[in-house]
């Protein structure tokens, strides 16, 4: 069988028309594959995260990393693209649905594509994941420890966001929440009352909560890195976009 992967630069409509930046990495076989829109922590649109896009092509996806930074900070680090969007309090909600649109767009419109598509997201990208699937028709969400998807930003910290909690019954497709014991943001309490709001409005959730992890444990460039906690969500992750996203759609 034919083993190949592409990654490369894009840039694709989005919000409100702008062209922003993307990462898009797929398999070079005919498919048809789901799409994954891997939307990026507060860190910003790095390494890492392309990595990830990277992986999911490697098992069967089409993957696409939008940059949300692209108008704040065009052509800068990731590291001096996240300061600025910090000091601006964040990826305003509204735009960041419709960014995740366009990636979505993007990804039904490859002649790979089998109509399907989900969305993953790490840190903030986790509370966007949320948004994204309670905004849009999506085929599945992945929370990876998404912060102030039920409470506020402590005092002092720059984020303009708030709890959307909110938005449960508006929740469009299957979740899948995977958390660390030891965070503080979401806290284990957190994570219970968006449990409790999904138990409430009838939706299909699967949450995993993982002992001695706290935040950013998938990171594999920081102390919080927890690798068996990592391997375990992973295989969550595939599993259930295996569930989800694969074979033909629609």
């Amino acid at each position: 069988m034919y083993d190949a992967t592409m990654a490369e630069t894009i840039y694709f409509p989005a919000h409100g028309g702008d062209v922003i930046e993307g990462y898009l990495a797929r398999p070079m076989s005919p498919g048809p594959y789901g799409g994954v829109v891997v939307i990026h922590h507060m860190p910003g649109y790095d390494r890492s995260t392309k990595e990830i896009a990277r992986r999911f092509a490697s098992h069967g996806y089409n993957a696409l990393c939008p940059n949300l930074y692209s108008r704040e900070a065009p052509g800068q680090s990731p590291d001096d693209a996240a300061a600025a969007v910090r000091a601006a309090g964040g990826v305003p909600d509204e735009r960041l649905v419709g960014d995740v649109a366009g990636a979505a767009a993007f990804l039904k419109s490859l002649s790979t594509s089998n109509a399907k598509v989900g969305t993953i997201g790490y840190c903030s990208g986790g509370r966007q994941s949320f948004l994204a699937a309670c905004s849009l028709e999506l085929d599945a969400a992945v929370d990876c420890y998404g912060a102030f998807v039920v409470g506020n930003p402590p005092e002092g910290m720059p984020l303009k966001v708030g709890p959307i909690v909110h938005l449960t019954p508006q929740l469009s497709c299957p979740l899948l929440g995977l958390f660390g014991a030891e965070d503080s943001f979401p806290s284990p309490e957190q994570v219970a009352e968006l449990e409790q709001a999904l138990q409430q409005s009838s939706k299909t959730y699967d949450f995993h909560t993982y002992e001695g992890a706290g935040h950013a444990f998938f990171d594999v460039d920081r102390p919080s890195y927890r690798p068996e906690a990592a391997k375990d969500g992973w295989k969550r992750i595939l599993d259930f976009f295996g569930r989800h996203l694969a074979g033909q759609g629609s």
